[in-house]
């Protein structure tokens, strides 16, 4: 690949294979999530036209297996050490705890769209967490 076709290439990636601007990290995981929802609402369509079930009724929280994707990839990205653990563990801890709170506020909803809000909430909290962690903790570490 050339260095020109490297720059065109989305998400931006370093010689390491980690996502180089938190934007493209936001972008790619909410795509991925983006995704995910329409998967769920497509299946939730499907069951209740054969009318095995209400529509909704599916966790939301599955939207989020293709952000959960990305960002394993860009965790294995980094080198081993104590940065990449300590933001993923903090990124994963706020991010559940953000996405149960949203989930808790809009608890009225059925769970595909109630568990939608969260994994969204979850993926944004994790990102912006996971990336400016892992840089800021490796500029300190090694």
């Amino acid at each position: 690949m050339s260095g020109e076709e490297e720059q065109r290439a989305f998400p931006r990636r370093d010689a390491e294979g980690r996502i180089l601007t938190l934007g493209d990290l936001l972008g790619v995981s909410l795509a991925g999530l983006v995704i995910g929802v329409l998967a769920l609402l497509v299946f939730e369509w499907a069951f209740a036209t054969l009318g095995d079930s209400g529509f909704g009724g599916t966790n939301g929280w599955l939207a989020v297996i293709l952000p959960l994707w990305l960002f394993w990839d860009e965790f294995r990205a980094w080198e081993f050490g104590a940065a990449r653990v300590v933001a993923a563990l903090v990124g994963i801890a706020l991010g559940v705890l953000a996405g149960l709170l949203a989930a808790g506020l809009a608890s009225g909803l059925p769970a595909l769209f109630t568990g939608a809000l969260a994994a969204a909430v979850f993926t944004v909290v994790y990102a912006v967490v996971w990336f400016h962690g892992v840089h800021w903790l490796a500029r300190r570490t090694g």
